[in-house]
């Protein structure tokens, strides 16, 4: 994936001086299990990460939960790989795409704009489970996976 970019001043608060420690924390709890031997290195604003992910959707979720971090401008994420099983790997491949929440927005306002249809706004919800809590409480400058696939 690369180098992700994200609003600086946004997200959830860290103690200052312990943002990589705070981050391996909050990514451990929430994807349990589906992330090993992960690294996380803070400076200056930058997020790098290392480690091993069962999924595509798991090292863009941990892209995500590292990003939205209050003080995370740029994560780097080429040293997450994915070991995926041979047989869940395929030919078809999802496109993801990432979405910047702006003021005003909801979550069916964001599955009108992407999908046609307010309705779907249960399946942006599912595939953000881990980094958006509430579907009714999502802030201004949040990133989101926008799958294609619904």
């Amino acid at each position: 994936m690369g180098l992700f970019d994200f609003l600086k001043n946004r997200g959830k608060d860290v103690e200052k001086g312990k943002e990589a420690e705070q981050i391996k924390q909050t990514i451990t709890a929430v994807l349990s299990g589906k992330v090993q031997n992960l690294n996380v290195a803070y400076k200056d604003g930058t997020v790098s990460l290392s480690g091993q992910v069962d999924s595509q959707a798991t090292k863009e979720k941990v892209v995500l939960l590292a990003g939205n971090i209050k003080g995370v401008e740029k994560v780097e994420d080429d040293h997450l790989t994915v070991n995926a099983p041979a047989a869940a790997a395929g030919p078809q491949k999802e496109e993801v795409r990432f979405y910047t929440i702006e003021a005003g927005d909801s979550l069916s306002k964001i599955a009108k704009k992407f999908y046609g249809n307010a309705n779907d706004w249960p399946k942006l919800f599912e595939a953000n489970k881990e980094v958006i809590n509430d579907p009714n409480l999502i802030y201004p400058g949040q990133t989101i996976r926008i799958p294609s696939q619904l």
